[in-house]
């Protein structure tokens, strides 16, 4: 009996900017098959990620809301645990939705969103050698969120040796399947989808599965050596064709990381192939919605910066391909999508509009999705918080033409202004040169501050 929702793919690599995929005709990368997935459905220019690093990303994504709200303001380790860093039982999440409206559901890969404990140290990933354990182990129950198949860590950053907890795993029962992750989370998903005898899900229900891959995020040379050849006889210097690129001092790193960060991108676009062939030998593309996105980019040397954090295009931009046969007209949208509005948007989809938790802060934007008329956001907030002085640090907003940035450092404000349609490699701060746009932005930014609950709102006028 066919579903009466929708399924969900929801794939999302980790730390892959917007413009390295080939559709965006930005970094002259590889990737066939998303060119195809983009041509096949709405390739959104600007989904943001508005607290561009890991765990923050995914809290929002599961809960809806911004970091202030759902607690995790920073990355998940042993060090942010004391300050209660981490996706509490208590939140409704996205999954505990769906789980309640019928739906199978898996996740796969990376979660991140756990503090790890005294056991995770002996039993994960261990120390890193700053001293601090990142890797934690989700119990079966309420902290996985009405997910019933699960093949998931908590955060390895080794592509060549990862290891996972299957279903109902003991914290020492972990598998190590010694193959890059990338191949062997999709292996599990092909698996998932064809659902052979019925063994990773109830096929009678709709399902959701999450495949969270870690590459293309460091480190860069853990990459099979045949995508790095499909690069071959190009430098690092060459694949870097930004005009606002520097190599003299933290983007130095880039002349080491470019070709196999590029390599891992089409190793990510090869397996992301395979698991729109079994949804189409399943014949379930009609009915499902496949959402290509990551968590934040990686500058990559732009702006002489390499990573995340930042509010630069390379980093707050990321990809954001969505297909649903049925429903989606294939199109470019420019629509402004912030994380937290991924929640109530998923669930207006699958016609779940009543069942949008308390609480949540982000928009529902199922209708703009749907190429309906209706509301859409004329800005985005930009964050980095710091968990221990949340005051601190740097707030922004994004429309579609300005990045607005206020920095605190030393007791005063350092404000940045960009003008992305006249700049669109915000190369230029034209702050002092636009005095109204500041004092309007300024505004638009603490309207975000109010509604969002940061303590920043008290102090910015």
């Amino acid at each position: 009996m066919p579903a009466a929702r929708p399924n969900i793919v929801f794939v999302v690599p980790d730390e892959y900017r917007q413009q390295a995929m080939g559709c965006m005709d930005a970094d002259p990368v590889l990737t066939p098959n998303l060119d195809r997935f983009a041509a096949e459905g709405i390739v959104f220019t600007h989904a943001i990620s508005n607290r561009p690093v890991c765990s923050p990303y995914r809290a929002m994504l599961f809960t809806g809301k911004y970091p202030h709200a759902n607690g995790v303001l920073t990355n998940c380790n042993s060090a942010t645990a004391l300050h209660g860093i981490c996706l509490k039982e208590t939140e409704r999440c996205l999954t505990d939705v769906l789980h309640d409206a019928g739906y199978s559901q898996g996740y796969i890969g990376k979660l991140h969103l756990d503090s790890p404990t005294a056991e995770d140290a002996t039993y994960g990933e261990g120390p890193r050698g700053d001293g601090k354990v990142w890797d934690a182990y989700t119990p079966p129950g309420p902290r996985r969120h009405g997910i019933d198949f699960w093949h998931s860590y908590g955060c390895c950053d080794r592509h060549f040796d990862p290891h996972y907890w299957v279903n109902d795993a003991k914290i020492d029962e972990r598998i190590d399947p010694k193959e890059w992750s990338v191949k062997h989370e999709t292996d599990v998903a092909v698996r998932y989808i064809h659902n052979e005898d019925g063994a990773c899900r109830d096929a009678e229900k709709p399902f959701c599965l999450f495949v969270a891959y870690n590459p293309p995020h460091m480190p860069f040379n853990q990459v099979p050596e045949k995508y790095v050849k499909l690069y071959e006889g190009k430098t690092d210097r060459d694949l870097l064709t930004r005009p606002n690129v520097g190599f003299e001092g933290k983007g130095k790193a880039a002349l080491n990381d470019t070709k196999n960060y590029f390599a891992a991108v089409t190793g990510i676009d090869d397996q992301f192939g395979r698991i729109l062939a079994a949804l189409r030998q399943e014949g379930l593309e009609e009915d499902t919605i496949v959402i290509f996105t990551s968590d934040h980019g990686d500058m990559m040397g732009s702006q002489d910066l390499m990573h995340k954090s930042y509010w630069y295009d390379e980093s707050m931009l990321v990809p954001f391909l969505a297909r649903w046969p049925k429903k989606f007209t294939p199109r470019r949208d420019d629509l402004l999508i912030s994380v937290p509005d991924l929640l109530p948007t998923l669930l207006g989809l699958c016609g779940l509009d009543e069942e949008i938790p308390e609480g949540v802060e982000g928009f529902n934007l199922a209708r703009a999705f749907l190429g309906e008329a209706g509301e859409r956001p004329d800005s985005a907030l930009y964050l980095d918080t710091n968990h221990e002085h949340p005051e601190r640090g740097r707030r922004g907003v994004r429309t579609h033409r300005y990045m607005f940035v206020v920095e605190r450092k030393g007791g005063e404000e350092q404000i940045t202004l960009h003008d992305c349609l006249e700049d669109p490699y915000q190369m230029r701060n034209v702050a002092s040169e636009r005095p109204e746009d500041v004092t309007d932005l300024r505004a638009e930014l603490q309207a975000w501050l109010v509604q969002t609950n940061d303590p920043w709102a008290e102090a910015v006028e």
